[in-house]
């Protein structure tokens, strides 16, 4: 039975990657600082430690004793609006803590590190869909962040021999039976719009309707958790080092995913028009045959409806998240 260090294993990703994993026969060890992750989110049959990876001594000690086969990294700040008003808490917690984790990993033998990346370290694409070969210009600290952190895994395992896959996801969606999509504040278009749905918001805001798009609206690439996890323990025991794109191949605008919504939960769905936000590219969509050549990635989920199903289906389970 191989060891797993899940680290960020209280948040959205994480908690499915820690269910598919222990659902396939791995032992699993959460940390997670839960300041943006939920405790309830960790599946009891994980050993949970709380902690954050700023504290070098305690990730340290953790690694070093706990005999891991690999490490998974989701722990990370994430909101892009944020990183552009606060950019240092993103260079400190994305690169700063993760390089602690890299130290960890190397001390304690680890043989991989799975890391959850994200395609905001293209910026605004040329080539539409996005492949690996394409050049990494971010436009935001977030998406600088998270490639700085691969920059460090390229170093880490030239001069140490630490065995990394950087996967780089678009829009993770949808949920499995038990766990969900539960942020605060909550900024990914599914959950709002199955918010609104649920009556606790009044309407979705469409930013910008006059995007050169067959209906006016921005298209992007979604992907289903469980889809995520299986790429997440397939790239634990990749051949060698590499970088993936983690998508759909297909793209669903925003006026498509409000239309779907509708007829998955049955229910009106205000929508509001609002002006566009700047660098919003009007498509993102991913290239993902690398990963299904190289790591025998093969998603089960590729159609739209079938995401928002399930995440629907997880907010009437539990219509306040993970809320008491």
């Amino acid at each position: 039975m191989k060891r797993i260090l899940v680290v960020g294993g209280a948040g959205y990703i994480g908690s499915a990657c820690t269910e598919y994993l222990l659902d396939n026969d791995y032992e699993v060890v959460v940390f997670d600082a839960l300041l943006t992750g939920h405790e309830d989110a960790v599946d009891s049959r994980a050993v949970f430690i709380k902690g954050d990876l700023n504290d070098r001594s305690k990730i340290m000690d953790v690694v070093v004793n706990g005999n891991f086969d690999g490490i998974m990294h989701f722990a990370a700040c994430s909101l892009v609006g944020e990183s552009m008003t606060n950019p240092g808490k993103y260079f400190s917690n994305n690169l700063g803590a993760g390089i602690n984790l890299l130290d960890a990993a190397v001390e304690g033998k680890v043989k991989s590190i799975v890391f959850s990346s994200t395609c905001a370290t293209y910026g605004i694409p040329e080539v539409i869909p996005i492949t690996e070969r394409e050049k990494q210009d971010p436009i935001s600290p977030y998406g600088e962040s998270k490639l700085m952190f691969e920059k460090a895994l390229k170093w880490y395992n030239k001069i140490f021999g630490l065995k990394y896959a950087a996967l780089r996801y678009f829009n993770a969606a949808g949920a499995t039976d038990n766990y969900g999509e539960d942020h605060y504040p909550e900024t990914h278009l599914i959950p709002l719009v199955l918010k609104t749905a649920q009556g606790k918001r009044e309407s979705i805001s469409i930013f910008g309707d006059d995007y050169p798009t067959p209906d006016g609206t921005c298209i992007r690439d979604y992907i289903h958790i469980l889809d995520l996890a299986q790429a997440h323990m397939l790239a634990l025991d990749a051949p060698e080092s590499g970088h993936y794109n983690l998508g759909s191949g297909r793209g669903m605008s925003v006026r498509e995913i409000i239309d779907t919504a509708r007829e998955v939960t049955g229910c009106e769905i205000a929508v509001e028009i609002a002006s566009r936000r700047e660098g919003d590219p009007e498509r993102l969509i991913g290239d993902s045959m690398l990963a299904k050549e190289k790591l025998g990635w093969n998603p089960q989920f590729d159609n739209p409806r079938d995401i928002i199903s399930s995440a629907w289906r997880w907010m009437q389970k539990y219509p306040n998240g993970y809320s008491k």
